[in-house]
């Protein structure tokens, strides 16, 4: 991420940890694992973070069968899906199109 200019690079590995950090300064953009230490699931995280604080989601996953996708577009249209491993320039590609497609902040 700070490849890509973004300075403060918090890294959650399970839901708790992921809306404790959040809460107390709330993320530009989210780039959320599918699968989170813990079991609670990824894409129920950054749904909550989504709605929450409007902010732009990518997941990224090496679960990439046709039900984990169908789950996440169902739980988050427009949220873009990367397949393990993640390079640079699809993760740049990504995050401004999740920009696009997030609502803005009031």
């Amino acid at each position: 991420m700070r490849e890509l200019g973004f300075d403060d690079c918090d890294v959650a590995p399970n839901a708790r940890q992921a809306h404790t950090l959040s809460m107390g300064d709330p993320p530009d953009v989210v780039v959320v694992d599918v699968c989170l230490e813990g079991g609670l699931e990824g894409i129920e995280v950054g749904r909550w973070l989504r709605e929450i604080f409007a902010v732009p989601v990518v997941f990224v996953t090496s679960y990439n069968d046709d039900r984990t996708v169908e789950r996440i577009r169902r739980s988050m249209p427009g949220a873009p899906v990367l397949s393990k491993p993640v390079y640079t320039q699809r993760l740049a590609d990504a995050i401004a199109e999740a920009r696009r497609t997030a609502t803005p902040r009031h």
